[in-house]
């Protein structure tokens, strides 16, 4: 189990990368491919949005097959296959695809791990082991950011890929061999999706999920770049040192997360307050959007910290799943996770078109105030949750 768990880990550090790496390689790619910030948010509301759907199979896999299988066999195809198609990509839609394609091949490891830690270990470690999965794997993150653009500028973003695609291929084998499946649950096994869907605990919940990751994947894995380039003209290098301040910062944020749901023995209020303060600091972005570099890439690393709840909003709804749905219980929240950061992106790119052409920090003001109004809005409903402690 020890072994599984750690490849598992090292799938999980290429999710993490693969849905931040735009964000650095936005002005090569642009140079190159003539794909503009337009174009990287539809491939990165693509693999989010692929990523998402992907769940409601992904869920049923992992009850009924177990996670060994199901997460090899997608990262090899998607994951392997997909950065193999971006390191060939002459074209934006070749981008757009191969995104996809990697947006399926990551869907099923972070949500493998997950369902192991919820059929294997004690309930109450659940949301600390989540986090602990979460802040490790997203040191993926901070290879994204500065050591991604060094990796652009030595061997080009092409050899790059084509690397990340052998790798992809490397780690799903290691899946297929060290991954231990946990023992069936006997008993009937009824229920589905719709189950979960109807019961009326999660229907303040879900909203949250939904809102929860949108802010601080989307300006990671994409805006940063391109706001920093045009507003304060920072160069490829320079945004590489800003996206890793911001991984590093929601790397703490997930690991300080974890452990406070026993600290202070609720769920509710800690993703409550969290939330509501990520969302006020996204206002405070909007009003100083131009003000200083420097204050804006703090602020964004709070955006990037406040954001690290994740793990303790699927803890706050896992206790409510029976034992037989835990894995499409899962892998529904994370649905709700990922869809709302990929429906998000693509209501961010249509946002950045048209803001286009009026002052240069615009588009960017309107994307960090509708982060803002859609985080806030998704922390109000989630006051009327029910608090819940294994």
């Amino acid at each position: 189990m020890q072994a599984g768990l750690i490849v598992l880990c090292l799938a999980y550090v290429l999710s993490q990368f693969f849905r931040a790496f735009l964000a650095v390689l936005s002005p090569v790619l642009l140079r190159d491919l003539g794909a503009g910030p337009e174009d990287l948010a539809l491939a990165s509301g693509l693999w989010f949005l692929a990523f998402a759907l992907m769940q409601l199979p992904v869920g049923a896999a992992l009850d009924r097959i177990g996670p060994r299988r199901t997460a090899a066999a997608l990262l090899l195809l998607g994951g392997g296959g997909g950065a193999g198609l971006f390191a060939l990509a002459a074209a934006p839609l070749h981008i757009s695809l191969a995104m996809l394609l990697i947006g399926i091949g990551c869907s099923p490891v972070l949500m493998a791990s997950y369902y192991i830690f919820a059929r294997e270990f004690p309930p109450a470690r659940f949301a600390t082991l989540a986090a602990l999965m979460l802040g490790i794997g997203s040191t993926g993150n901070l290879i994204a950011s500065y050591p991604t653009a060094l990796a652009a500028e030595w061997i080009g973003w092409r050899g790059t890929l084509a690397g990340l695609a052998v790798l992809s291929a490397l780690v799903a084998l290691g899946i297929l061999r060290w991954v231990r499946d946990p023992d069936r649950v006997d008993g009937p096994l009824k229920g589905s999706i719709l189950t979960l869907l109807r019961m009326p605990v999660m229907w303040a919940i879900l909203p949250m999920m939904l809102v929860n990751y949108a802010p601080a994947a989307a300006l990671r894995g994409l805006w940063i770049g391109p706001y920093l380039s045009d507003v304060f003209a920072l160069s490829t290098a320079q945004i590489g040192q800003a996206t890793l301040v911001m991984g590093a910062a929601m790397i703490a944020g997930t690991f300080s997360y974890g452990p406070l749901d026993g600290i202070f023995r609720s769920r509710k209020w800690v993703v409550f307050t969290g939330n509501l303060a990520g969302a006020i600091v996204l206002f405070a972005l909007v009003t100083m959007i131009d003000r200083s570099v420097l204050l804006s890439v703090a602020l964004l690393a709070a955006v990037g910290f406040l954001g690290g709840s994740f793990p303790v909003v699927i803890a706050h709804g896992r206790s409510f799943f029976p034992p037989h749905l835990v894995g499409r219980g899962v892998t529904l929240m994370n649905l709700f996770g990922i869809g709302g950061a990929g429906l998000m992106q693509f209501a961010s790119g249509r946002l950045h078109t048209a803001m286009a052409g009026g002052p240069v920090a615009a588009p960017y003001a309107a994307i960090f105030g509708f982060f803002a109004l859609a985080l806030l809005t998704g922390t109000l409903i989630y006051l009327f949750s029910r608090d819940s402690m294994d």
